[in-house]
């Protein structure tokens, strides 16, 4: 039986989801996998400084993450950081691999990619690699000699890829990994019904921002809203008091962390949200146009450029004009469509059974 090591992390949902996906259709497919958290499952310490310094930092000192995230996008300093740290890391996931034996690795984050170059480039593995590129344009730390093969989520990002570097026959626009349900589009047609359904979130932390755009919401028995606290307690039942009245009247329903997000895309027509590699994708694949009204520095504002540029979402700036955004889209029926044509578009290549076939001929 062939064996696939799938490498994630735990810096947000998205990787793990990711990394959940593959393993799944793996199994379906015959495959023996194992996912392997390369933080948690290697040091524990180390995977609390890493994990919980993301989410200080990009929840906290948002800017200052931005500034690092684009001061590391470089090809120099990315070879220098892993090749120099990580050290426990890369031993301990070097005697993970020798003991599974893998055929090929997969990994759905970006510190996958700097450990397995350096242990293919001292020549302490010769099993095949795939990169997972989870986000819209291709930042430094994905990119090295000892990829074998990369999926996008775009041609943009293939192209990303290519600037920097990598032979584009090394390059397939497969989509980010995500679960079969969210290929299968089963909306209800909202708009017969005069009610336009929008589905709010904001990550699996649960950003702040949902608060600061209910507030400007003009919630009511034609703009109906599902709030998606994720892990963030604090903020469901600050929303659940401050918005007892709307819940009350049926035009707002607020849940925390829900594993039914295919479900809640297809009651919707559209969805606000903050730009996740994982969630845009998810979106696009289950046709439901955007307003993305807060992102992180760094990535989130990069993936925004994208999904703006490419006509599949409106970005709402200091969420002042999200009603003018809402009814651009809840009453031209024109242009709420080729929105989602445009979805279409961009996702028409998007299949892991390709990455599957990708792995056997690798």
């Amino acid at each position: 039986m062939k064996k696939i090591l799938i490498l994630t992390a735990s810096t947000g949902a998205g990787h793990n989801s990711a990394a959940k996906s593959l393993e799944e259709e793996y199994i379906k497919n015959g495959y023996e996998t194992l996912v392997f958290d390369i933080f948690k499952d290697t040091s524990e310490i180390i995977d609390t400084i890493v994990v919980d310094g993301y989410k200080v930092m990009a929840q906290v000192f948002p800017k200052l993450y931005g500034a690092m995230y684009e001061m590391s996008d470089r090809s120099f300093l990315n070879n220098k950081i892993f090749s120099k740290s990580l050290i426990i890391t890369r031993k301990r996931l070097l005697k993970a691999i020798q003991k599974f034996n893998p055929d090929v690795i997969i990994s759905t984050h970006p510190f996958g990619v700097g450990i397995i170059s350096t242990l293919k480039r001292k020549e302490k593995i010769d099993a095949k690699f795939i990169s997972i590129v989870t986000d819209f344009k291709a930042h430094y730390a994905y990119v090295t000699l000892y990829v074998d093969a990369y999926i996008t989520g775009s041609e943009y990002t293939k192209e990303t890829l290519i600037e920097k570097g990598v032979d584009k026959n090394k390059i397939f626009a497969y989509g980010i990994p995500v679960k079969n349900e969210f290929y299968k589009e089963e909306k209800k047609d909202n708009l017969k019904t005069n009610v336009f359904k929008i589905l709010l979130m904001g990550g699996s932390l649960g950003s702040k921002g949902i608060l600061k755009v209910l507030k400007k919401l003009n919630i009511n028995d034609k703009i109906n809203v599902i709030a998606v606290c994720g892990s963030n307690e604090k903020l469901e039942k600050s929303i659940k008091k401050e918005f007892m009245k709307d819940i009350q009247n049926g035009y707002l329903e607020v849940i925390g962390f829900s594993r039914e997000i295919p479900k809640l895309m297809d009651e919707c027509d559209l969805i606000i949200t903050k730009p996740g590699g994982l969630t845009t994708t998810e979106a696009l694949s289950k046709q439901i146009p955007m307003i993305i009204p807060f992102a992180y520095p760094g990535q989130e504002i990069e993936n925004t450029e994208f999904l703006v540029k490419s006509g599949v979402a409106m970005k709402s700036d200091k969420y002042d004009n999200i009603n003018t955004l809402i009814s651009i889209l809840a009453e031209n029926y024109g242009y709420y469509s080729n929105m989602k044509e445009q979805m279409k578009n961009i996702t028409s290549a998007y299949s892991i059974k390709k990455i599957i076939e990708l792995s056997e001929m690798l």
